[in-house]
């Protein structure tokens, strides 16, 4: 019998993946590293497998989209931090490389996260629709802006988990994708029309599960997502023109971007109107303004409104303990972190196992705000906290990551 030994591409940090049975399709494995997750509908065959380093998803394709696929991954993560991290890829010489099973890519689990029908609600999103507008729209916005070209955008090919009050979006499917210099108008609103094509037939197959006329489905979510996204693109790349006196604009706009959670590259000021003015033209850089500030800060490396929250109570915590001066607030996110965050965390980690400890804390200084305001006063942290826990955790959004199925040996 001819021997079968594949091509394995792993990444250092990650396993080399060579205990697995690469000979035979993942459909037929009944290796003991198999582990059911929560997932979505593939198009392809996925199974998830566990390590000491965590869980991971292997995902068989043709050779050729395989290896687009674990490409494009790559190169996503100089881009944003919203995109599953690859972590190997493989092909097997001796399957017909147009065979479903002929290679594989290797990637990160992401943990806490979700498919979409996890926020559904009856037949569409209730509550959590404008939540999931913003997060489809500023996802999609930041990879055109980066030169990105989804090609096949849809609900199904997004994970979704929760990023304090709002929800982040996760881009897992790159097999259609394409990434360019810039993007032109065209390109962009083709991706539009295709993500807005397959929403409305996500949301159709929905309102049909749940027994309703596909009149009642909310088959303008798609187009409701364009809408968000062409205000947003609108916002972050329409020139400023600043007139001589009024240069506290450029503060201001600024400001209003790192707000959005973009992050400002460059800055071109160019002399209009015989120097009397400038036309302000911004270079915006990746959604993760605020969680790079966080991280450069305190070594915090968490999502964007996550960072957004907790980087408020750090500037609380300043503010009430530290000085002005920039050692000041140095030691004083030192102490922060030393002394409440760390804390915190750990007692949060203690009592709600298998929780994202940073989102849950985010969903704690919630409950905290709220005693607060009603107390009209400034409540302690062993204060906030003890209630907190005594009434249940309100406010906890946080989602519970589920254990593997199956035990993994070492």
């Amino acid at each position: 019998m001819k021997q079968r030994t594949p091509y394995i591409h792993a990444r250092s940090e990650d396993p080399d993946f060579v205990d697995l049975d690469w000979a035979s399709p993942i459909s037929t494995w009944e290796s003991e590293r198999l582990v059911t997750m929560p997932e979505g509908i593939h198009r392809h065959e996925v199974v998830f497998v566990a390590y000491r380093e965590g869980v991971y998803v292997i995902k068989e394709l043709p050779r050729r989209l395989a290896r687009h696929e674990f490409d494009m991954l790559r190169r996503m993560e100089d881009i944003t931090r919203q995109s599953a991290r690859p972590a190997g890829y493989v092909e097997r010489p001796w399957v017909d490389q147009d065979d479903e099973w002929a290679a594989a890519v290797i990637t990160r689990y992401v943990s806490h996260a979700f498919p979409y029908r996890d926020l559904v609600s009856g037949i569409g999103f209730g509550k959590r629709r404008e939540a999931l507008l913003d997060a489809f729209a500023g996802l999609l916005v930041e990879l055109h802006i980066a030169g990105f070209y989804w090609g096949d955008c849809s609900l199904s090919n997004i994970l979704y988990r929760w990023d304090a009050s709002s929800i982040e979006a996760v881009m897992i499917d790159a097999e259609t994708s394409r990434i360019y210099d810039k993007l032109s108008l065209g390109q962009r609103l083709e991706d539009l029309t295709i993500m807005e094509t397959n929403v409305a037939g996500e949301m159709a197959d929905i309102a049909s599960e749940g027994g309703v006329d596909i009149d009642e489905a909310d088959i303008f979510l798609g187009q409701d997502i364009s809408a968000r996204y062409h205000s947003l693109w609108q916002e972050l790349t329409t020139s400023l023109i600043v007139t001589a006196g009024d240069h506290f604009r450029i503060r201001q706009r600024i400001d209003r971007l790192h707000g959005l959670g973009f992050a400002v590259d460059d800055i071109d000021l160019i002399p209009v109107d015989s120097g009397t003015n400038v036309k302000m033209r911004v270079k915006v850089g990746g959604r993760q303004y605020h969680s790079e500030r966080l991280r450069q800060m305190t070594g915090i490396d968490i999502s964007e409104n996550q960072a957004r929250v907790i980087l408020t109570d750090l500037t609380y915590h300043e503010a009430k303990f530290g000085s002005g001066s920039a050692t000041g607030k140095a030691v004083a996110a030192m102490k922060w972190r030393a002394s409440v965050f760390e804390p915190l965390l750990l007692r949060i980690s203690e009592l709600l196992p298998g929780r994202d400890p940073y989102q849950a804390y985010c969903d704690y200084l919630a409950f905290r705000l709220d005693m607060a305001t009603e107390r009209e006063r400034d409540v302690s942290n062993d204060e906030a906290f003890d209630q907190w826990e005594k009434k249940g955790y309100p406010h906890l959004k946080s989602v519970i990551e589920p254990a593997p199925v199956r035990s993994v040996e070492e």
